[in-house]
């Protein structure tokens, strides 16, 4: 999961070396936070939310194909200042 939104997100952005992806796992729900240069949040959320909408879904199919009950979960974290 995490490699698969670390190639998406990098080829999304401006800043590809300032992705940073912390991934926790418990049980069956793998939560990723995802932290992109503040110049490329909007990219990253895209118009009305969708560009970010579209990972997610991308990401819940991933998980739904392996056919393991896993849960994925993504939050964009704002860098703190």
């Amino acid at each position: 999961m995490q490699e698969l939104l670390e190639y998406i997100v990098k080829n999304l952005v401006s800043n590809p070396d300032q992705v940073k992806i912390d991934q926790e796992v418990s049980d069956n729900t793998v939560n990723l936070n995802l932290t992109v240069a503040p110049d490329d949040m909007g990219k990253v959320i895209g118009k009305a939310g969708q560009t970010i909408r579209s990972i997610r879904r991308l990401l819940v199919t991933v998980a739904m194909s392996t056919n393991s009950g896993t849960r994925v979960s993504l939050n964009l974290v704002e860098e703190a200042k």
